[in-house]
């Protein structure tokens, strides 16, 4: 949910701006971690297997759909019981049980045209294609050390950290299905104070609204958000329907992919056509918004920008991307059609090159499924390394300016 408020302080442009995130617990987040864990399992079998997973989750039913290539053996079951266990789903009155829910599943094979056009030397372009079309999109500003968004970092720390003190029973009546939503207050591109605060939280039957409104704000929000973005006129808004008991696949149907904005920047940068979850890496929808977010992070980190998004586009089966767009929103400090060039001089852009550049025949999936694929501070990923700085720079001196 993303909510835009424009005001006038002057000549400069003040404006909230809003981004949400979802728990692991979250009926969308929970098929998720579903779909990811399945491509997890079978990349940790088989390096090279081709996974398009789907999950829909209702009360007290899993059902996984899709479409996969590959020698694993894959127990959906059992991977299903994992997640839904780990996650925390494992009394039937949190709206979903690992021990006693409905797990069905239908798996296909990768349909032989798609493939031809990924397999390397079959279809009409002989080198690994990308497996399907579509536009992507990478993002990085410096409002935080993580250099992504501060509305959306923050929802997801709230959300992250509120699933610990659940896990932890520091407090004990939390359920795992949870959500938030920070509003940040801005002055042109800089975040000045947070005004609104809203957390919804799953909890047991028996807890009071008072308990849980003066938890949330004196064990959640306060030790984790930056007491100077706080002042008397923030407002937070503590599951402000009044009760929050049924949640989970029980309260609402889940499906993979719903949430594909809570995944990266929050609607502060554009987002392209595809979701991530359940999709292995030939798939440029998830492999090249990696690489455009590698590629924004490591242009920000070299001061090259203040921000950037980088737009690619593939066509399906064919390597190189068809076109490569730049928007700095005035922060470069070199003209943009020279980063372009940088870009294309530092980055190999193929799927195959995606997956060599950031080893992405690993089972590491399941992890990006909950708090955001991009921005973590509490995993490193490859794609959020700032290992080109120097390289960026050092091309930088030599070709155009130096920075």
């Amino acid at each position: 949910m993303i909510m835009v408020l424009y005001l006038h302080k002057g000549h400069i442009m003040t404006y909230l701006f809003t981004s949400e995130s979802v728990s692991e617990g979250h009926p969308d987040k929970l098929c998720d971690q579903i779909s990811d864990a399945i491509l997890d399992e079978a990349l940790s079998q088989d390096p090279n297997s081709r996974v398009a997973a789907e999950t829909f989750a209702a009360s007290q039913l899993i059902l996984v759909g899709g479409e996969i290539t590959s020698s694993a053996q894959l127990d959906f079951k059992s991977i299903v019981k994992n997640v839904v266990d780990e996650v925390g789903y494992t009394d039937p009155s949190f709206g979903l049980d690992a021990n006693h829910c409905t797990i069905l599943s239908s798996i296909n094979k990768q349909s032989p045209d798609i493939a031809q056009g990924v397999n390397k030397g079959e279809g009409l372009h002989t080198d690994l294609g990308a497996g399907d079309q579509g536009i992507m999109f990478g993002y990085a500003c410096n409002h935080t050390q993580t250099l992504m968004p501060l509305p959306i970092f923050l929802a997801h720390k709230l959300v992250r950290e509120l699933a610990q003190l659940r896990k932890t029973n520091h407090i004990s009546y939390l359920r795992p299905d949870s959500k938030a939503q920070v509003s940040v207050e801005f002055e042109g591109q800089i975040p000045k104070r947070i005004d609104t605060i809203v957390v919804s939280t799953q909890h047991a039957p028996d807890v009071s609204h008072d308990q849980i409104r003066n938890d949330i704000i004196n064990l959640l929000i306060r030790p984790n958000i930056d007491a100077t973005l706080l002042d008397s006129n923030t407002k937070f808004l503590i599951n402000p329907t009044g009760r929050f008991v049924t949640g989970g696949p029980e309260g609402d149907a889940g499906l993979t992919g719903r949430k594909i904005i809570v995944d990266t920047y929050g609607g502060w940068a554009s987002h392209g056509g595809g979701a991530f979850s359940g999709k292995d890496a030939t798939k440029v929808d998830r492999s090249a918004t990696y690489m455009a977010r590698y590629i924004a992070k490591n242009i920000v980190a070299a001061k090259i920008a203040d921000q950037i998004q980088v737009q690619l586009a593939y066509a399906i089966g064919v390597a190189e991307p068809v076109s490569i767009h730049l928007e700095t929103r005035g922060s470069a400090k070199i003209e943009e059609s020279k980063i372009e060039s940088l870009i294309r001089d530092s980055f190999d852009l193929t799927p195959e090159g995606i997956i060599k550049s950031l080893d992405l025949r690993k089972p590491i999936f399941r992890k990006t499924a909950a708090y955001g694929h991009f921005g973590r501070d509490d995993i490193e990923f490859t794609w959020e390394k700032c290992d080109k700085v120097e390289e960026l720079k050092s091309k930088l001196s030599k070709k155009f300016v130096c920075v």
